[in-house]
């Protein structure tokens, strides 16, 4: 009965060794045949595009417009708080197709766009408008508006920027504390 169950114990040991080695020559054959894709991919000189990357072109200059702003800042200077300020960014178009504004976006909700919103032909004159109301603000101030356009880049920045002096809540109000 020792012999029968030592002799189950060899078989069962070599067998193991048989397949773990079976498993390493099939490990050592995948690993190798994943080297040799990576030194493939590094000798050759074509990039491999993602699955999931989205295509894209290099833009055609003739079907951008393009901007051309004499500032793309305004320093509104020092305003008291609930001043509401206005200023007018006026642009050329120096692109080689119309200029389409598709969108403009506030950074903040104290600063409301407007724009020209028919295509701005080459050579002529658009605007856009921004208007900041500092109620509830105090500080140093500089709110930015993004445009969305066909240009090269395609987003632009404007910016407003000054400072806002606090409301005192009276005439007696004291700066500092008080001692009693």
């Amino acid at each position: 009965m020792k012999i029968n169950v030592m002799n189950m114990t060899v078989c069962a040991v070599m067998l193991a060794l048989g397949t773990s080695c079976n498993q390493k020559s099939e490990q050592d054959a995948k690993i190798q045949a994943l080297e040799d894709k990576i030194a493939q991919l590094e000798t050759s000189n074509t990039a491999v595009t993602p699955v999931n990357a989205q295509a894209t072109q290099v833009a055609d200059a003739a079907t951008l417009g393009s901007f051309e702003f004499p500032a793309i800042e305004h320093d509104f200077g020092i305003i008291k708080e609930g001043e509401v300020i206005e200023h007018l960014f006026k642009f050329t178009n120096n692109g080689q197709a119309p200029l389409v504004i598709s969108n403009i976006t506030a950074s903040c909700g104290c600063t409301s766009p407007d724009w020209t919103k028919a295509p701005v032909k080459p050579g002529e004159e658009g605007f856009v408008k921004v208007v900041f109301n500092s109620s509830a603000k105090s500080g140093a101030q500089a709110p930015t508006v993004s445009i969305q356009a066909n240009t090269n880049p395609s987003v632009t920045r404007l910016r407003l920027k000054g400072t806002v002096t606090p409301k005192i809540a009276g005439a007696a109000a004291s700066v500092g504390p008080v001692k009693r």
